[in-house]
C-alpha cells in the first residue's frame, strides 16, 4: 500500500512539471515578449523542436494520467488472477514511465543543445547565431551578450527559459527512474509471488 501511495505521489508530480514545461516554452516564442519575431521566423532553431510543449509537456501528461490510472486500486483486471493482473500492472507502469524517461530526456537534450547554441538574434553582421562557435563559453561572460543588438535582452532570456526547462525535465527524468525501481523492486523482491486463494486454508 505504501509503494502504491508513493507510485501515485510521483505520477501527481510529473503533472505540474509538465505544464509549467509548456508555459516556459512557450514563453520561448515570445523573447522579450514580443510575438513579432516568432512570426518572421527569427528564433532560435531549437525552439521549434516543441520539446516543452510536446514532449515533456502533452506526452508527459498523458504518461501521467496513464500511470494514476494503473495506481488505481479499481483498475480493470486483465486476467481472474490477483497476482496475474498486479503483474501486468506492474510491466505496464514500467513501461509508461520509460517512455516517460524518453520524453523528458528528449526534452532535456533538446534544451541543453538550445542552451550551449545561443540565440538567433541581429549583430552588426546581420542575423545569426553569434554564439554557434563559442561552445557554450558565452554562458559564463556576459560581456559577449552585447553582440546581440536585438530582440533586447534575448541572451538572457534563452540562458532562464532554456535552463528552467533542463530542470524541469531533468526532475521528470528522475521521478520516472524512481518509478521504474519501484516497480523493479515489487517484481525481483516477489511482491506478487505468494497469494492466498481462497478456500485453501
Amino acid at each position: 500500500m505504501g509503494s502504491r501511495k508513493c507510485g501515485s505521489c510521483l505520477s501527481s508530480l510529473l503533472i505540474p512539471l509538465a505544464l509549467w514545461s509548456i508555459i516556459v516554452n512557450i514563453l520561448l516564442y515570445f523573447p522579450n515578449g514580443q510575438a513579432s519575431y516568432a512570426s518572421s521566423n527569427k528564433l532560435t532553431n531549437y525552439v521549434w523542436y516543441f520539446e516543452g510543449i510536446c514532449f515533456s509537456g502533452i506526452m508527459m501528461l498523458a504518461v501521467a494520467a496513464v500511470l494514476l490510472v494503473l495506481e488505481n486500486d479499481n483498475n480493470y483486471k486483465c486476467c481472474q488472477s490477483e497476482n496475474c493482473s498486479k503483474k501486468y500492472m506492474t510491466l505496464l507502469s514500467m513501461i509508461f514511465s520509460a517512455l516517460g524517461i524518453a520524453f523528458s530526456g528528449y526534452c532535456l537534450v533538446i534544451s541543453a543543445l538550445g542552451l550551449l547554441q545561443g540565440p538567433y538574434c541581429r549583430t552588426l553582421d546581420g542575423w545569426e547565431y553569434a554564439f554557434e562557435g563559442t561552445a557554450g563559453r558565452f554562458l559564463t561572460d556576459s560581456r559577449e551578450w552585447v553582440q546581440c543588438l536585438e530582440p533586447a535582452h534575448v541572451v538572457e532570456w534563452n540562458i532562464i527559459l532554456f535552463s528552467i526547462l533542463i530542470a524541469l525535465s531533468g526532475l521528470q527524468v528522475i521521478v520516472c527512474l524512481i518509478r521504474v525501481v519501484i516497480q523493479l523492486s515489487k517484481t525481483l523482491c516477489g511482491t506478487y509471488s505468494v497469494i492466498i486463494q481462497p478456500g485453501i486454508i
